[in-house]
């Protein structure tokens, strides 16, 4: 353990912050069993689909132009459909981030006339110019679209009176965010997923049920769409593509969900049977198969986050003991300098652009600037060791990744020495 410890003080890390995180970490080995246990489930259900379906050498192979007949393509989407126990799935590297494949589930399923729901409160930034809370070109609003929204209670259950008065005639689409996004409300289980879905298809049972799934594949043994959802979206340099999906996003659900974003996608007529692979299909089988255990790593270094700042007086959202059902940690700060701090020694830990120092900007798709660290293997992958904030009231920043659990558990000991050595943080 000495030669351990030198190593960490070589990496940076003082004797004060490499004992207490020590102290924080010595309480917490029954629920990294527990989270070990749901990776080993959860590979073996990965695994089993992929051998349902014989994926086999040529599904690596893929091809260029128009993509017809691309084997390795489909089998792929084939295995995300059984993984996730749904009719179709839709996985490409055309999708080009989060917010993409989120933007062509709601539109290739919504009509003028036609109206969105979220029963969660306001939905993630970069949603608010596709819906049209914030004016944008080509948002649903532009199309005729309108949107409406509940917001949670303050304890953080659904205001199901409320949902039910706003569920009207023209309600088609309702979206339901899993995880927290730039907020402190909890993370929504799957379990309490599929209790709304319920009572929303109780009252109207022909709406559709969307889950942005982001930050929670693979923390759970079930997915949203075990409990009803009929569009599950999400995207595949988060969880899902195991940090070697180098782009692409997914959406898994009902067939004719499916189908109308693959129609969206490429043309009409054309939907699914067009989109070359272009040589990514590797990378896309294979992060999906280490996909259980990254998000396994990341997950033990978010509850690893939440123990030591809580300890330290902060607000952490999950808090340190509570069950867990996404990738994200926030931490409150109350200060910009602490979550600018933050970020930096997350920078730090980075095996990629560690040299470099993070700034707050002025970033597309969002109200204020944005601080984000990231030094990955693949540009602005959130299931690597990073974090981010926005730059205004409660000040807080969100944690996530950390492609091995050692590798996070080093960026949170790094990120505690920056606000020590500033002087925000005293042991």
């Amino acid at each position: 353990m000495n030669e351990m410890k030198e190593m960490y003080l070589r990496m940076g890390i003082s004797e004060e912050v490499y004992q207490y995180a020590r102290e924080v970490l010595s309480g917490l080995k029954e629920r990294f069993e527990a989270i070990d246990q749901v990776a080993e489930y959860n590979q073996l259900k990965v695994l089993q689909a992929m051998q349902k379906h014989q994926v086999s050498e040529a599904c690596l192979l893929g091809t260029t132009g128009y993509g017809y007949n691309d084997f390795g393509r489909d089998t792929l989407e084939e295995v995300y459909a059984s993984a996730f126990h749904a009719e179709s799935a839709l996985v490409r590297p055309q999708i080009t981030c989060g917010t993409h494949a989120l933007a062509l589930a709601l539109m290739s399923n919504l009509r003028p006339g036609d109206e969105l729901l979220s029963p969660v409160g306001k939905p993630y930034d970069t949603l608010e110019e596709v819906i049209g809370i914030r004016p944008s070109k080509g948002s649903l609003a532009e199309y005729g679209v309108s949107y409406s929204q509940v917001e949670l209670l303050p304890d953080g259950a659904f205001d199901y009176e409320g949902i039910r008065s706003k569920i009207n005639e023209k309600t088609k689409l309702v979206t339901i965010q899993r995880s927290k996004g730039y907020q402190t409300r909890p993370t929504l289980s799957v379990g309490r997923i599929g209790e709304l879905i319920a009572f929303i298809k109780s009252v109207k049972p022909d709406v559709i049920c969307m889950v942005d799934n982001c930050y929670g594949e693979f923390v759970e043994t079930i997915e949203p769409t075990d409990v009803g959802a009929d569009m599950v979206v999400g995207s595949l340099i988060k969880n899902p593509g195991g940090g070697l999906a180098p782009i692409g996003g997914y959406i898994v659900g009902k067939k004719e969900c499916v189908e109308n974003a693959a129609y969206r996608l490429t043309s009409p007529g054309l939907g699914k049977e067009v989109g070359a692979s272009l040589g990514i299909l590797p990378q896309f089988y294979q992060g999906f198969f280490l996909a259980p255990t990254v998000t396994a790593g990341a997950l033990k270094g978010a509850i690893f986050a939440a123990n030591l700042y809580e300890r330290l007086g902060f607000a952490v959202v999950p808090n340190g003991s509570e069950s867990r059902h996404d990738i994200i940690q926030a931490v409150t700060f109350g200060t910009p300098e602490g979550v600018i701090a933050f970020c930096e020694g997350i920078q730090a830990a980075a095996p990629v652009d560690s040299h470099v120092t993070p700034e707050p900007w002025d970033m597309p798709g969002y109200d204020a600037k944005v601080i984000m660290a990231a030094g990955a293997f693949v540009s602005g992958s959130s299931i690597e060791l990073s974090a981010d904030g926005p730059i205004k009231e409660p000040y807080a920043v969100y944690f996530q990744g950390g492609l091995t659990w050692q590798h996070a558990k080093y960026g949170i000991m790094r990120s505690l020495q920056s606000l020590v050595d500033k002087g925000i943080v005293s042991l």
